[in-house]
């Protein structure tokens, strides 16, 4: 099974380095718009304060890992969607390959593509970024690869429910880019009226972007139970509701 997982994860791999424009939506856009918006960002601050460190420092490159963690769920979406309209999931399910190694050799190969554009962005941002960039860079990684593996897990749902790639990107792109604006990371939870901050206590990337802001800026794992175990339930409860509604032709 391990073999087969092996074989499996590096087709993926050179499928996907096979498409320049995939790697650089995957990847190369989350990195420029951590450096590009940064350096803008940087340049118009004329006094720095608190808040424009805070932006800088923490808001942009949180925003950019929030960006990479969506990317991959949105492109698993298409690459399950092509899949299944092409036969190719029906018949990778009539080889040895169990159902289940099939899938998550496509969540390994999204989490190694989500270490390797973050791994670009520190590097870059040492070099380009206006504000020195001193991160626990393991346990960040660490913090995004759970935040991604949970989200994906929505990416797997949708994919369920969405029998075409023409469509299961465009849903996908519309129930996750919207959370974005009450995760937190633009406006404080805190200062939103009650019904939005209902909403957005029900959200996954308001415990994603609370889990990547504290772990980037030094919080201890203790401070951030509560959103490891939302995150978690998210990743149980739409694995679980994939399971029962997933077509593999």
């Amino acid at each position: 099974m391990l073999r087969g997982l092996w074989n499996l994860t590096w087709i993926e791999i050179k499928i996907f380095l096979r498409e320049p424009l995939g790697v650089l939506a995957t990847i190369g856009i989350p990195v420029l718009v951590f450096v590009v918006l940064g350096r803008i960002v940087g340049e118009r601050v004329q006094r720095p304060s608190a808040a424009a460190v805070g932006l800088i420092g923490v808001g942009l490159p949180v925003f950019a890992s929030v960006l990479i963690a969506i990317s991959a769920v949105l492109s698993l979406i298409t690459i399950i969607s092509i899949y299944r309209e092409s036969g190719i999931l029906k018949r990778l399910r009539a080889t040895p390959l169990r159902p289940h190694t099939i899938l998550v050799a496509h969540v390994i190969v999204k989490l190694l593509l989500t270490a390797v554009t973050l791994l670009l962005m520190v590097l870059a941002g040492r070099r380009y970024y206006p504000v020195a960039v001193d991160v626990p860079v393991f346990g960040f990684t660490l913090a995004l690869l759970i935040c991604t593996w949970s989200i994906l897990s929505i990416g797997f749902l949708i994919a369920s429910l969405i029998p075409t790639a023409r469509f299961a990107q465009p849903v996908g792109a519309i129930i996750l880019y919207p959370m974005v604006g009450l995760s937190g990371l633009f406006v404080p939870i805190e200062a939103l009226p009650p019904a939005l901050q209902a909403v957005a206590r029900v959200l996954p990337l308001t415990y994603v972007v609370s889990l990547l802001q504290g772990i980037w800026t030094g919080d201890p794992w203790s401070a951030h139970t509560s959103d490891l175990v939302a995150l978690a339930v998210v990743f149980a409860l739409c694995t679980a509701l994939s399971a029962k509604v997933f077509r593999w032709e």
